[in-house]
């Protein structure tokens, strides 16, 4: 039986486990909806303000709970039933996208002043995802055999990936059919879906910690410097900062470029987020194939250099095809150090403070990018949007010289066995 197992392909043996299979379709449903969402919201406060600065500033909403709750919250999802609590995260999620499709097709929000609004409503889709994208990326690996976990995480990163290039340019579509109305409504839609997968499966296993009798404060600080001074977790976190402030901060401010440099539009906004994903969803799937931890190190630590050449390529060129070329690039490094940090950092961690350390992943995977765009959206306003974002290419080296002579000393920590 084993054998007969191991001689079918990775991805087709995790996909069939029924577990994972009903909860990737469910999220994969809903990712379409949430890429649209993210480009309608970057589109509107670009529509309402002719700023980078505040368009940086609505991506930087999402972070200030994501910075304050998730190392909270990776504490919730060690004791309570994480599907749980993703089902509570995507009804509320639902309701947000419903609200802001509501008050766009009613007219409440097309002036200036109701950037507001927007803000108001992304810092409570920041709180939602505090605890959704903590219990998300903690649940994963209770779907599947612990056999399966790499493969996993990589499929998912996959499916992930694969939204980003479907969903941007459903939004680019709905947003120039209907307005970004249609895309916050087509949202909203796609999270019955995944609500209802959610209610019909069960994880293979429960590796929650019953409550210990200490502050929830106290237990969160544990997970922080448990990842901070883990010899081999706390260089990765050093490098998917990096990675997320110089590189992924880029598509945080698409609009301008999309307006004002390539003169495309939101329908250019769409390819480009597309283009993005495509890469993505390229590294991803070779991830999934490739099905193990031997070497991720390299992988990681080269992703962090060839982020820096993206979006340098990027912010130099005039051209929107070449823009597209570097953004498939940005999507290829940003998923190839994301996820392979992802998995060095689950393979690597006890199992204990699994939710927590995951948590700090997830914070820094959403927020740093956010605080990334906060920075060069208010440098553009002085310096021009071009100048501002080759910041991050310089980020992104300086980083990578830091830890190249580290990777030999890193391979050997994280790429062993779990150390428990």
């Amino acid at each position: 039986m084993a054998s007969e197992r191991t001689k079918k392909p990775v991805a087709f043996r995790v996909i069939m486990q029924k577990t994972y299979g009903l909860y990737t379709a469910g999220s994969t449903i809903s990712l379409f909806g949430m890429w649209a969402h993210k480009l309608a919201t970057a589109w509107l406060a670009w529509e309402l303000t002719k700023s980078s600065f505040w368009v940086g500033l609505v991506a930087f909403s999402e972070l200030v709970p994501t910075l304050l709750l998730t190392p909270f919250a990776g504490v919730l999802v060690e004791r309570y039933d994480r599907l749980r609590l993703i089902r509570i995260s995507q009804f509320c999620g639902m309701i947000q996208s419903l609200a802001l499709a509501l008050m766009v097709l009613t007219g409440q929000m097309s002036e200036y002043h109701d950037i507001y609004w927007l803000i108001v409503w992304t810092v409570f889709l920041g709180i939602v995802w505090s605890l959704n994208t903590a219990a998300r990326l903690s649940v994963v690996p209770n779907l599947v055999l612990r056999d399966d976990v790499p493969s996993a995480v990589a499929m998912n990163s996959a499916i992930f990936n694969l939204a980003r290039v479907i969903g941007p340019a459903l939004g680019g579509w709905l947003i120039f059919r209907g307005g970004v109305g249609e895309a916050f409504l087509f949202n909203s839609v796609t999270y019955i879906f995944f609500i209802i997968a959610l209610f019909l499966i069960k994880p293979v296993r429960d590796d929650r910690r019953p409550a210990t009798g200490r502050s929830i404060i106290s237990q969160a600080a544990d997970g922080i410097h448990y990842a901070s001074h883990h010899p081999g977790i706390g260089p990765l976190l050093v490098v998917l900062i990096a990675m997320a402030l110089g590189g992924k901060s880029l598509l945080e401010l698409m609009p301008e470029f999309v307006d004002k440099v390539f003169h495309t539009g939101e329908v250019g906004l769409g390819y480009l987020f597309s283009a993005a994903g495509a890469g993505g969803l390229f590294a991803a799937v070779w991830l999934t194939a490739r099905g193990r931890v031997e070497g991720l190190t390299t992988i990681s630590i080269g992703a962090l250099f060839a982020t820096a050449i993206a979006v340098f390529s990027f912010v130099i060129t005039e051209s929107f095809f070449v823009a597209l070329i570097s953004v498939f690039l940005l999507g290829v490094t940003g998923i190839c150090g994301g996820t392979s940090t992802q998995t060095l950092m689950q393979h690597a961690v006890d199992e204990n403070l699994r939710g927590r350390v995951m948590s700090l992943y997830g914070m820094i995977n959403r927020g740093a990018p956010a605080l990334g765009a906060l920075a060069m959206g208010a440098l553009a306003e002085v310096f021009g949007i071009r100048y501002a974002v080759a910041i991050g290419s310089a980020v992104c080296i300086l980083v990578w010289i830091w830890v190249l002579p580290k990777t030999s000393a890193l391979r050997s920590i994280l790429e062993t066995k779990q150390n428990r």
